[in-house]
Formats: C-alpha cells, sequence, structure tokens
C-alpha cells in the first residue's frame, strides 16, 4: 500500500494518529480542491474513495496541512479562548441594551468588566426581575473574564519561547494575543514555499480566474484559515490607529480607492511582512513594507 487518504473533515484527528500510529502514510486531502466533476449522474462514498485513490496514484491529490500533534491541544485552547471571548461579547453586548432600554444610558464595556466594582446593581436597584436579570449576566461576564485570563497565562507561558513569536510582537498592531494566533494557526512557517502562498492561506489574496486575458468566475474565498484572516485584520485596525507609517499607507490607499480596499490592502502587506519575520527570524522593519 502506497499510502491511505483521509477527507480533511472536523473530526480527522483521531484517524490520522491512529492510522500513522499503525505505519501508514497518511495524506490528508483537501475537499475543497478534490471536488469531482460536477456533472455526474451518480457519485456515493465508496466512488469518493475511488476518486481519492486515483488522484494520489497520479500525484494530483491537493493535500492539506497535518498539524503536529503535540501542538493541536495548545492551538485549540487558543481557539477556545476565541469562543469564550464571543459569548462573553455577546453577554456584555445584552446587558447594555437592557441598560439602556430601562435607564436611558449606556454604560461603557470596561465597567461592565471590572471586578472590584459593581456598576450594574445601582442601576437596576428597586426592579426585581431587572436586578436579577442584570446579576446573572454580570456574574456569566465575570466568569468568563476569569476563564479567558487563566487561558492566556497558560498560553503565554508555552509559547513565549518560540523565536517566531517575539519577533511577530515588533509588528505594528500585533499584540500578546494575535502574536499567539498568528504563530499557533501557521505552524512551520516552511511548509508556505512563498511568500504569496502564506497570504492566499491567510485570506488575503484575491481569487480570480482567468482564460484568455478574460475573467472566468472566482474561487473559494473560504479557502484557508479564517483565524489569521481574523488576526491580520484585526492587526490591520490596531495598526492604522497607532503606528505613524501604517496610518499613512492607509490614508493614501483609502484616498484612491476607499477604506474597505484599504483596509484589505494593509492586511496583505501585514501577512507578507509576518511571513519574513516568521521565516528568516528577523524583526519587524518599516522600510521594508513601506518604502
Amino acid at each position: 500500500m502506497v499510502g491511505v487518504v483521509v477527507e480533511s473533515t472536523f473530526n480527522w484527528y483521531w484517524l490520522v494518529d491512529a492510522l500513522m500510529d499503525a505505519g501508514f502514510k497518511v495524506h490528508l486531502a483537501n475537499p475543497a480542491g478534490n471536488e469531482r466533476y460536477k456533472g455526474l449522474k451518480h457519485s456515493d462514498d465508496g466512488k469518493d474513495a475511488v476518486w481519492l485513490a486515483h488522484l494520489l496514484r497520479i500525484g494530483l491529490l491537493a493535500e492539506g496541512f497535518i498539524y503536529p500533534r503535540e501542538e493541536r491541544p495548545i492551538r485549540d485552547l487558543l481557539r477556545q479562548r476565541g469562543h469564550l471571548v464571543h459569548l462573553r461579547t455577546s453577554l456584555i453586548l445584552s446587558l447594555q441594551g437592557i441598560i439602556q432600554r430601562n435607564c436611558g444610558r449606556r454604560i461603557d464595556v470596561n465597567k461592565i468588566k471590572q471586578f472590584k466594582e459593581d456598576n450594574i446593581s445601582p442601576l437596576l436597584a428597586g426592579q426585581d426581575d431587572l436586578e436579577l436579570s442584570g446579576r446573572v449576566s454580570k456574574d456569566a461576564i465575570d466568569t468568563l473574564t476569569r476563564q479567558i485570563r487563566t487561558i492566556e497565562t497558560a498560553l503565554g507561558n508555552k509559547v513565549k519561547l518560540k523565536p517566531q513569536f517575539a519577533g511577530l510582537q515588533t509588528l505594528p498592531g500585533v499584540g500578546q494575543i494575535l502574536g499567539l494566533t498568528i504563530t499557533l494557526e501557521t505552524g512551520d512557517i516552511r511548509r508556505f514555499a512563498k511568500v504569496g502562498n502564506f497570504t492566499s492561506y491567510c485570506r488575503k489574496t484575491p481569487t480570480v480566474w482567468t482564460s484568455n486575458d478574460k475573467r472566468k468566475g472566482q474561487g473559494n474565498k473560504k479557502n484557508g484559515n479564517k483565524y489569521l484572516s481574523w488576526a491580520f485584520s484585526e492587526a490591520a485596525d490596531f495598526a492604522r490607529r497607532h503606528d505613524e507609517d501604517v496610518k499613512k499607507f492607509y490614508n493614501r490607499k483609502a484616498a484612491k480607492t476607499n477604506c474597505a480596499v484599504a483596509h484589505g490592502a494593509l492586511a496583505h502587506k501585514l501577512a507578507r511582512a509576518a511571513y519574513f519575520i516568521m521565516r528568516d527570524g528577523i524583526e519587524y522593519e518599516p522600510t521594508k513594507l513601506f518604502a
């Protein structure tokens, strides 16, 4: 047997690990890159398996990256943090809505997050149902904040020794959380032969199909890593507000096009810079990015 092909579904970890432990050479197939002819009259799992085996045999199988087993738990822990942040944000927005509807005022997010001082109960005092709703929401928000901080502490202790993480910290707009996200979601930077491969994986490269200089449609915009796409979009937003070189580039681009295009171009530039920082083990140099 030359190899075993496993489709990259949401639960491929255990199967790939078991096959590799048994000594098989495993190939993780990219479902979006191995679609069969759409005009087929009949298809099922058996025929799909034959199709993947055929692609492997002739060397045309589009493969995904098998993330190292020992590093998957910490990456998934970071993703869990992001899920908790989303939950906390939804609770904060709900609590802000309750206060604004019933008290006619808007309370700042930072005041809601405070542990030492209760800024919610005094606003809803005397209204039993609203007071209970506010207290329950605040307790849930505080619990999520504590768990988020626990995860951040654990992640910081494990990843801060990675050389690429220290280099990413010098990139405008990239702090600890975004640096952790880029480091863990990228994995081994050497798997990307060129910087364009990396920016495409980050969803920061346009997808266009052409033939004879004519547009023939476009590919799947969701191909790539959604966490890296988010990280570089966030970095671009922070960088344009706090870094002068970045702000000048963004303003020039926005004046020629629009804000959305300028934001995308800036995120693309930051992704390119991150690639070379991680590949070459260097720090950020603004003259190379905005020369």
